[in-house]
């Protein structure tokens, strides 16, 4: 088994118009036991700024907390707040960095730029490939259920309301069918005047 794997996680990001949305399961577990049902997977790193980590819980909490240093660091030397453009560059370089010994995470990103307020979604993998999409990018141990969920309910230019509703459909049906993930979840949807948080419940077996 893939030590990706051995927490469970499910993560999505999804555009909308003028917004972006980031939901994620609240389950840490040790493969099929269940250790915690409120475990923080996404963090906010600017004022319309997230990421989400998923993968092994250890290296989720040290990479987030460097994560956040160095995004500080950045607002006061630059005298700005970082743009998600920069922000995937800082974390993939990070992760490249490491990758002889790398970060079992796989971070999905999303925000809306703080001059342009223009929607910004992106992913990498554990040594900081990036990949930028303008649908929606998923990660985690239930990827593919993910996958086959926002393909089905995605559509182009959501209004924020219709946007949560689609990633949260995505995100409790797609859960559904992976025991390594689920147990409710949490749904940001980033706007350019406001943050909606929810939190969603689901299944608890």
């Amino acid at each position: 088994m893939s030590i990706l794997e051995y927490n469970g996680a499910s993560i999505v990001a999804m555009k909308g118009k003028n917004c972006v949305a980031i939901a994620a399961d609240k389950r840490l577990g040790i493969r099929f036991q269940t250790v915690s049902c409120d475990f923080q997977k996404i963090f906010p790193m600017g004022k319309k700024l997230f990421i989400g980590l998923p993968g092994l819980a250890t290296d989720v909490q040290t990479f987030a907390n460097e994560l956040k240093f160095h995004t500080n660091l950045y607002n006061l030397s630059e005298s700005r707040e970082i743009s998600p453009k920069v922000f995937l560059s800082m974390v993939s370089n990070f992760l490249y960095q490491r990758r002889f010994g790398p970060y079992f995470i796989e971070p999905v990103i999303a925000g809306l730029d703080p001059k342009t307020d223009e929607p910004f979604i992106a992913s990498t993998d554990l040594i900081g490939c990036p990949m930028v999409t303008d649908d929606f990018v998923v990660a985690g141990t239930c990827l593919e259920q993910l996958y086959g969920m926002c393909e089905t309910l995605y559509k182009p230019d959501m209004q924020p309301d219709e946007l949560f509703e689609c990633i949260s459909q995505s995100l409790l049906n797609a859960q559904d069918r992976d025991a390594y993930s689920g147990w409710g979840g949490v749904v940001y949807v980033i706007e350019p005047n406001k943050i909606t948080k929810r939190e969603l419940k689901a299944r608890m077996d």
